[in-house]
């Protein structure tokens, strides 16, 4: 199969010949792909990084809920982590672009837009999702910052502050139950007409739990933090921090289009040992699951690197 799709990913640090083989190519270089060259270095395999630097969380000002990292600065984390694969000689990072693919297990190649042809024997996709920004004056601008997706990595950060919920229905429900242990100043934000049961309001209501729903015009923030939310009616509501869940789209298109299953929800359909439903190519990080945080990527792109190991040593 040829793929003939454009995947903007792109590295550094090296200038490569054509035709170059590695064991593994990695493509993104965040979190979950720099933990799985780790593995992959530590292996003594022969692995190429190709990489962005354009992480979905570059706004993002800390990262917390990560042992020994809490509070460290996204890119902070993983220039520290890039630093320590780069001990690795086996490991290497590529300043390029990826515009075909061919192959199957084994024997993959791919093709960069300076014309360069590197062959890999597995490839792993740790090129994460891109978030569909609301058409909601400066919500993109606030996202990751104020605008946040997951309390526990920033929602103590936002304990006991004046906090909204952009969402609707079941959604709404079930994030103002979660997200009440870190703040009782609460507001639930349909952005239009409610589709919450009675029930539901009810529920929220003996919780004390506001729910508005004009639509909702523009986000008032200074450098990306919140002040406001304004509705249809000129309504100002003071806010400090609102959570949302924007949908979302693979980052690369290059695994959908290398007939990797996609679940009902947009990601990648991985196993227990990341491996996709296409033999010899595996996934991790953002791209398959909604756990969004460092830590996860981390250990699903550690458990991606040991596994693949793994098979190339069964496969001789």
């Amino acid at each position: 199969m040829i793929v003939n799709i454009f995947c903007n990913f792109v590295a550094k640090d090296i200038s490569m010949e054509s035709n170059s083989k590695f064991d593994v190519v990695i493509i993104g270089g965040s979190y979950s792909g720099l933990s799985a060259a780790l593995a992959l270095g530590r292996a003594i395999r022969n692995v190429l990084v190709i990489d962005s630097g354009k992480p979905c969380n570059q706004q993002t000002p800390h990262s917390h809920n990560f042992l020994t990292q809490d509070g460290n600065t996204p890119a902070n984390i993983a220039a520290l982590a890039k630093k320590e694969v780069m001990q690795y000689p086996t490991v290497q990072f590529l300043d390029d672009e990826v515009v075909e693919v061919k192959g199957e297990n084994n024997s993959f190649e791919l093709i960069t837009a300076s014309g360069q042809q590197v062959q890999a024997r597995k490839l792993l996709f740790s090129t994460g999702v891109k978030d569909l920004m609301p058409n909601l004056s400066g919500f993109a601008s606030c996202w990751g910052i104020s605008v946040i997706h997951c309390p526990y990595c920033h929602g103590y950060e936002f304990k006991d502050q004046i906090t909204g919920i952009l969402a609707n229905g079941e959604t709404a429900y079930q994030m103002a139950s979660l997200i009440r242990n870190w703040t009782k100043q609460l507001t639930v934000f349909t952005n239009g007409k409610s589709e919450l049961t009675e029930s539901q309001l009810a529920q929220l209501a003996a919780l004390e739990v506001n729910v508005v729903e004009n639509s909702l015009v523009d986000i008032k923030h200074v450098d990306g933090y919140l002040d406001a939310l304004i509705d249809s009616d000129g309504t100002r509501h003071l806010l400090s921090a609102l959570y949302a869940r924007p949908p979302f789209e693979q980052h690369c298109k290059l695994p959908k289009e290398l007939g990797c299953e996609l679940n009902d929800s947009g990601y990648i359909q991985v196993d227990e040992f990341q491996k996709t439903s296409v033999h010899g190519v595996f996934a991790a990080g953002d791209n398959t699951t909604r756990f969004r945080a460092v830590s996860w990527a981390v250990a699903s792109g550690g458990k991606a690197g040991a596994i693949i190991n793994h098979e190339l040593i069964d496969e001789g």
